[in-house]
């Protein structure tokens, strides 16, 4: 294989020993051609093909509102024509901030269309991760959804003098701002639609001529560890990976795809995005975040993809709403879940379902789990994927309980993975290679990944690069696992440089024992302690504040603030209990033998979560290291005094004492 980027200028590492293994599937990879090797190509397809079809719908005042393909078509060309007359020239950036809307699949198709980049980010982010971001990328022009992104944008004006103009598209609460710096986005399509008309075939033209490894979008890395990298996405590893994974994620034309997770992860670029321009696949755009439940529910997709931490959340509501319903529910729940439960055992144990269990799991199927999918807006489910952090098995096996198959896709914002077979989903595995990628088990037990559908580099960052990727094309993960030989699937076991040897010289994994405990309804995070000087395991205990709190209001346990209700000995007890119904599964060096109940949720905007809402494990450890004193000392309260800031900018201090519980 070639590797990308070759040359002098890219320090890449040597290549090590370890053990290879390819795909065990018979299927063939679908032949990318030539005039369908970019998604600019694609798009041009789609809208000759489908032309008056819905494409794309989004809600919009309880409404849903509907484009066919030839309106979409009309706005990209529009807008696309608008931001060349803006100066929008070949190779530069554009960034979009904001949640997912029609506006921002317009824009992106947009400026791959016209040879440009796009570097999506996350509508939390602050004023000075924008900053960090247009610096980075070099971004000439800057698409935001509404005033709040513009008032960030506002607020750095006068350190980013390269952006040539703001354009917004929702127009609330922005009749009032006359700067011309900024510009709505019909603005910028009716200027597109004057110069249409002097250049009618130039939009298509330049679509036409896009090649497969232009970079089209510049990705943001998690940044668990230090500051995010953009890694160099191009036409071919999205068509590429697409490609490859059609059999598996299969995708139709008349499916409904939920777009719901953030632009800025590029899971959702490969699985909606992609496989909107190539299949036309109709995309939904929820009214908001607010909404999500109720929109779900109407639009019953046939595909939809959420961080892990949403299907963590989603399982705790469940589960929560469920106690809180009436009791003939209640008793169905628990009389008919530990049947589901034992006939997916018999399932991946490849054993015949007895004639009672199966009769006894279709009265569930009737009675509970049949509503309670429809209630989800999960009916038509096919393609349920969950990316990102290792999803816990308890909860995999909770949605198969129930009637929903989720599957994990294993991959990178560099690279593609692996994925679960419909049919084939192990809890304990992140699934089976497909055809196209090669996986290498180092001698430290790190994941290396070789396929086409890879990354071209760090943009420009050609060290970091060679850190990456070694001479042969491996990429290396910096993910620890193993590879099951007898069923071809990958076990992933924990970041290398997050795997925690005790003062005892065993090994745990933090990740795998926060995944257990954060099934449970009362835990919304949690991060796992352990270090060479420390002789056992502890916790940072992170309560779900509005379960906790529903279940205290019915039990008569007042409380007056989150910090109050944290240091409930009431709460501590329940917490204690499901410490230690999963430590009964663990074995006794990696139980968590002492926790604290923090005052206040992680917050990415205090640098205690990435902005895919990954635990900065080194960070959270040095800001509270006297409460890690305190966890392994001998005290048994310790005092916090924190700095809060909060989402206008002002900052507040909270002070209270914080107990340490043994489990």
């Amino acid at each position: 294989m070639t590797v990308a980027n070759a040359g002098e200028r890219i320090p890449y590492r040597e290549a090590g020993p370890g053990k290879i293994y390819t795909s065990h599937l018979q299927s063939e990879i679908r032949p990318v051609l030539p005039e369908a090797d970019t998604l600019s190509k694609n798009f041009l397809s789609r809208v000759r093909e489908l032309g008056d079809e819905v494409a794309q719908r989004k809600k919009r005042f309880g409404i849903w509102q509907e484009y066919t393909w030839n309106e979409v078509y009309d706005h990209v060309v529009n807008f696309g024509m608008g931001l060349i007359k803006l100066g929008l020239q070949p190779g530069d950036t554009l960034v979009i901030i904001g949640e997912n809307d029609p506006e921002m699949y317009w824009s992106q198709i947009a400026a791959h269309a016209l040879h440009c980049k796009t570097c999506c980010v996350f509508s939390d982010a602050s004023p000075q991760d924008i900053l960090y971001v247009i610096t980075s990328t070099d971004a000439t022009v800057v698409c935001a959804r509404d005033q709040e992104q513009v008032d960030k944008l506002l607020e750095i004006r006068a350190v980013i003098p390269q952006i040539l103009k703001v354009v917004y598209w929702e127009d609330r609460g922005m009749w009032a701002y006359t700067d011309e710096w900024l510009a709505s986005f019909p603005t910028i399509q009716a200027i597109g639609i004057d110069f249409r008309g002097q250049e009618p075939d130039m939009f298509d033209r330049m679509a036409r001529s896009t090649s497969a490894m232009d970079t089209i979008i510049l990705s943001m890395t998690s940044g668990t560890t230090s500051l995010p990298k953009f890694a160099e996405v191009t036409h071919y590893q999205l068509v590429y990976g697409h490609a490859m994974n059609h059999e598996y994620v299969d995708s139709r034309r008349s499916d409904n795809w939920l777009s719901f997770s953030p632009m800025a992860w590029l899971a959702e670029q490969a699985f909606g995005f992609t496989s909107h321009l190539i299949t036309g696949v109709q995309v939904n755009f929820p009214e908001g975040p607010e909404t999500v439940p109720t929109d779900l529910r109407e639009i019953a997709p046939a595909g939809l993809l959420f961080p892990s931490r949403v299907w963590e959340n989603l399982a705790r509501v469940v589960q929560f709403r469920i106690g809180d319903s009436t009791l003939l529910n209640r008793l169905m729940y628990r009389a008919f879940m530990p049947i589901a439960y034992r006939a997916i055992d018999h399932e991946d144990a490849k054993r015949p379902i007895p004639p009672h269990l199966r009769c006894l799991r279709w009265l569930g199927e009737y009675a509970i789990f049949e509503p309670l999918r429809d209630k989800l807006g999960l009916t038509r489910a096919r393609n349920v994927l969950t990316a990102g952090a290792m999803l816990s098995s308890d909860i995999i096996r909770f949605f198969r309980a129930i009637g929903i198959e989720l599957r994990q896709f294993y991959g990178s914002t560099e690279t593609f993975g692996t994925v679960h077979l419909r049919g084939d989903v192990r809890f304990e595995t992140v699934g089976v290679i497909v055809p196209g990628v090669e996986i290498k088990i180092a001698e430290n037990q790190e994941i290396l990944i070789r396929t086409k559908a890879r990354f071209n580099g760090y943009y420009k960052q050609p060290e970091k690069t060679g850190e990456a990727l070694d001479k042969e094309g491996w990429y290396h993960t910096g993910d620890a696992g193993h590879m099951d030989e007898k069923t071809g699937h990958l076990i992933y076991l924990e970041r290398v440089k997050d795997l925690i040897e005790l003062s005892t010289g065993e090994k745990f994994s933090p990740q795998y024992i926060e995944g257990r405990v954060k099934f449970s309804p009362y835990v919304q995070d949690m991060m796992t302690i352990g270090g060479a000087d420390m002789d056992f395991v502890s916790a940072i205990i992170v309560i779900d504040f509005q379960n906790v709190s529903r279940w205290a209001e019915k039990r008569g346990i007042a409380f007056t603030t989150y910090v109050d209700l944290s240091q409930r000995p009431e709460v501590h007890q329940i917490i204690r209990g499901e410490l230690r119904q999963v430590n009964e599964s663990l074995p006794p060096y990696s139980q968590v033998k002492r926790f604290v109940i923090l005052h206040k949720e992680f917050d990415a905007d205090e640098a205690e979560l990435t902005r895919t809402r990954k635990l900065r494990r080194g960070a959270l450890q040095e800001k509270y290291h006297d409460l890690l004193e305190a966890i392994y000392g001998d005290a048994r309260q310790v005092h916090v005094r924190a700095e809060v800031k909060y989402r206008d900018g002002r900052t507040g201090t909270v002070e209270t004492e914080l107990l340490v519980a043994d489990v």
